[in-house]
């Protein structure tokens, strides 16, 4: 009986699974695929071509003009979404509370291996930062001072 329904109703179905798969692109990877964006507006497309009556109410009309309008709609739309994402990446903030903040290695580091440091209850790696002119490496037990924070990691230099 249901399928009978569904058999009978075609655009409607397509219509629900379009509104369905773009729920699920917002609720559960909040816009970040695409892909299913996509998918979900070629079947929106698909049940509204069928309701108009554009298209016949067959699951192989209906299945290949997902596919062809989700290639439609990802050509007409993928420049101005690439322009909204921006070319440019980000600038550094370079303002955090961390920076200035002291301590002493336990461990060697240089410009090639880093070292770890606990604060705050986070393992942070530390490297020897580039603004350290001429400052190779820094031994175990020497005070540092950090001067830029990145996600996870300090840029030192000695103090």
């Amino acid at each position: 009986m249901v399928i009978e329904y569904i058999n009978q109703h075609q655009g409607e179905f397509w219509i629900a699974i379009g509104f369905t798969i773009l729920i699920l692109e917002v609720i559960l990877f909040g816009m970040a695929t695409g892909v299913l964006l996509f998918v979900g507006l070629g079947a929106l497309a698909t049940g509204l071509m069928m309701l108009i009556g554009i298209l016949p109410e067959t699951w192989l009309v209906g299945f290949s003009s997902i596919g062809i309008s989700s290639a439609v709609i990802t050509t007409l739309l993928w420049r101005p979404f690439k322009r909204l994402q921006g070319d440019r990446a980000p600038s550094q903030d370079r303002s955090s509370d961390l920076i200035g903040l002291e301590f002493v290695l336990t461990q060697d580091i240089n410009t090639s291996t880093p070292g770890k440091t606990r604060y705050s209850g986070v393992d942070w790696r530390v490297e020897v930062s580039a603004e350290a002119v001429n400052v190779e490496s820094v031994s175990a037990g020497q005070r540092v001072v950090v001067v830029s924070v990145d996600v996870g990691v300090f840029r030192v230099k000695p103090v």
